[in-house]
């Protein structure tokens, strides 16, 4: 990789470098899914060389066709650059810049799952060369990428970390689905293992992200400070949730407390619901998990992800109780994703609710609009709709634009009389629904 560099003396005893970045410059991107490719996006439209790897040969396929299944860029979007998409990792070898977007999911268990990690890293090592910078995105506990995926890549490479080679953290901040805060327009925290590498790094994102980088004093801090942005919120809607079942007990509607709540100007909105995804509901395990390396037991981040993981069950055990019984009763879920407007069914809690009602007796149809009738089957549910007839008991769990839009009228017409609407997020008018002549129910 060639710089160009002019000392600036910050301190008398030593020199710090900028590195000026040039669209000569190659980036190679580890991983195209809701991260990646946003980001190789970005890059290329500020005109650097971009590759795009990945281990699925069908996303490749789709993405040089044009096409995005994850929704976060247009076919429009997608034309207008120039990235070169590959599953061949000899790509790997041109980069000056290798940027890893890998998931970093959890086990049954609930332990973190550092695989796709290691064997991206596996992959970059043995195609790594000398004077690359190597920058992961991921989500892990502080360590993993200087402890970890740093001698990965010594091994696999035969070069040496620090000296042919130098790492950097720039944890992920990506909101899937969301068309406003992009990759471009959030803050990027960036961090290097030494001040050249934090240099470039700084200087690299700078050259795309609008709302500008903070510079993490070391990539420990960095990961340390992704790690509990999530754990912050899920902590949050673990206290909203909680509260949410209390006010279910006292028979009162959670969003009446909540609006009252909310006229004091430093009362923090969260709204109550089910926490998924590869976000929310996996990072604080990484927290818990670094906390027992170190001979610590966590306590509010544990209790958090217990009160959210009790969710689904929670639901279940109220639509039961609403409909005096599962045994025979016909039940229509509206929406399987992990959150609204996407198509991304990774850790949904949604399908927790649904199994939950299913070994419960209730006879369960799914519904939703980023799924075709296979996709659903292939998840192991029945397909269903507001059309095919009427059901004792229609969650909304997941409010896709498409449901927020539907008239009311349409929820009431497939339920039976007396049946029961489920609202998880209380968007539908309660009173109406009761007018109705059906239940309505609301976390």
């Amino acid at each position: 990789m060639t710089l160009s560099t002019s000392p600036i003396v910050e301190d008398p005893r030593r020199f710090t470098y900028t590195l000026f970045m040039s669209a000569t410059q190659s980036i190679c991107i580890i991983g195209l899914g809701y991260v990646g490719l946003p980001l190789a996006h970005a890059f290329a439209t500020a005109g650097y060389a971009v590759s795009g790897f990945d281990i699925s040969t069908s996303r490749i396929e789709e993405l040089s066709a044009g096409r995005d299944g994850t929704l976060e860029l247009s076919a429009t979007q997608l034309k207008e650059v120039n990235i070169r998409y590959s599953s061949d990792p000899a790509v790997i070898k041109d980069a000056d810049f290798v940027i890893l977007a890998i998931p970093t999911p959890i086990d049954d268990q609930n332990n973190p799952d550092l695989t796709p990690v290691i064997k991206a890293s596996q992959t970059v090592g043995k195609n790594l060369k000398k004077g690359t910078i190597v920058i992961y995105e991921s989500t892990v506990y502080p360590g993993v990428t200087e402890e970890l995926c740093g001698k990965i890549l010594e091994e696999q490479s035969g070069l040496v970390c620090g000296t042919d080679f130098t790492l950097a953290y720039s944890p992920e901040r990506i909101n899937p689905g969301d068309k406003e805060h992009t990759v471009t327009k959030i803050v990027k925290i960036v961090s290097g293992q030494d001040q050249r590498t934090l240099d470039a790094v700084a200087e690299l994102y700078g050259s795309i992200i609008k709302a500008g980088v903070h510079r993490a004093p070391s990539i420990k801090v960095a990961e340390m400070a992704k790690a509990i942005e999530n754990a912050q919120r899920d902590i949050n809607i673990a206290f909203i949730n909680e509260v949410a079942m209390l006010c279910g007990k006292i028979g009162i509607p959670t969003k009446d407390v909540l609006e009252a709540a909310g006229t004091k100007w430093n009362f923090l909105r969260f709204s109550p619901g089910l926490v998924g995804g590869h976000c929310i509901g996996v990072d604080p395990y990484y927290l818990v998990e670094k906390a027992k390396q170190l001979g610590m037991q966590t306590h509010v981040i544990a209790a958090g992800r217990g009160v959210n993981d009790g969710i689904p069950a929670y639901i279940a055990d109220s639509i039961v109780e609403k409909l005096g019984g599962a045994k025979g009763k016909r039940v229509l879920v509206l929406g399987l994703t992990f959150k609204e407007d996407i198509p991304d069914t990774r850790n949904s809690k949604a399908q927790v609710v649904v199994k939950e009602l299913i070994r419960r007796g209730a006879e369960v149809e799914v519904h939703d609009p980023f799924l075709a009738p296979e996709a659903i089957k292939k998840l192991g549910f029945v397909p269903g709709s507001l059309e095919q007839g009427l059901f004792d008991a229609i969650l909304l769990l997941v409010t896709h634009t498409q449901y927020r839009e539907m008239p009311l009228q349409s929820f009431v017409d497939a339920t039976k009389d007396g049946g029961l609407i489920y609202d998880l997020k209380s968007i539908l008018d309660g009173r109406k629904i009761e007018a109705s002549g059906k239940a309505y129910l609301a976390l």
